[in-house]
């Protein structure tokens, strides 16, 4: 099988536009997180898949670079800056972050120290991962329009991606509920 860098550029662009989105309704729940928790638990549970397969696919490109594949190797590789100091950040917050969401879904916790280091992981990986989309926006929208073979398999798994999220949110909903409810318990009325 021949090694396809622009494919592969393009499903990680694919995966980063579903982030770019579903993260802007993240973000919009934060305007009133004790009245949307469950929304926010969900659309979290639901990104899941999501960045597994944009961490997947950048992973992929890192591995096949240093490995020294020729295609991805005349490619080369993303700006020093991008690549040594951004990049580890985000992917180092985005494991913290998402894992502490997890984790406090698991639990239902709504304070205490991981909900600390959930919020400041957050900040973290809120201005690393602007500087990385901003940095990235347009070869996102090249690699986007771009033509390059294996086009459906990509559209396929990025809409497998979609059903995974859509399958793991709703297996977690119930946690999330609880979860909301506990939050509303705290204030002292149901927010709902």
């Amino acid at each position: 099988m021949k090694a396809n860098p622009g494919g592969n550029e393009q499903l990680t662009a694919f995966a980063g536009i579903l982030l770019i989105v579903l993260l802007a309704v993240e973000g919009a729940t934060l305007l009133n997180l004790r009245a949307l928790l469950t929304v926010h638990a969900f659309i979290g549970m639901f990104l899941l898949p999501i960045v597994a397969l944009k961490l997947g696919s950048t992973g992929w490109r890192m591995a096949r670079y240093y490995l020294g594949a020729e295609e991805y190797v005349r490619r080369g590789p993303p700006a020093f800056p991008l690549r040594v100091v951004v990049a580890p950040v985000v992917v180092a917050s985005t494991l913290v972050l998402f894992g502490t969401g997890v984790y406090l879904l698991a639990v239902h916790e709504t304070q205490g120290t991981a909900v600390g280091l959930h919020k400041a992981s957050f900040v973290v990986w809120l201005v690393a991962a602007s500087i990385h989309v901003l940095a990235r926006l347009a070869r996102m929208a090249e690699a986007l329009r771009a033509r390059y073979p294996g086009l459906v398999s990509r559209l396929g798994l990025a809409a497998v991606t979609l059903v995974a999220g859509a399958a793991v949110a709703m297996m977690t909903l119930p946690g999330a509920d609880q979860l909301q409810d506990q939050m509303s318990a705290q204030v002292g009325f149901d927010v709902r």
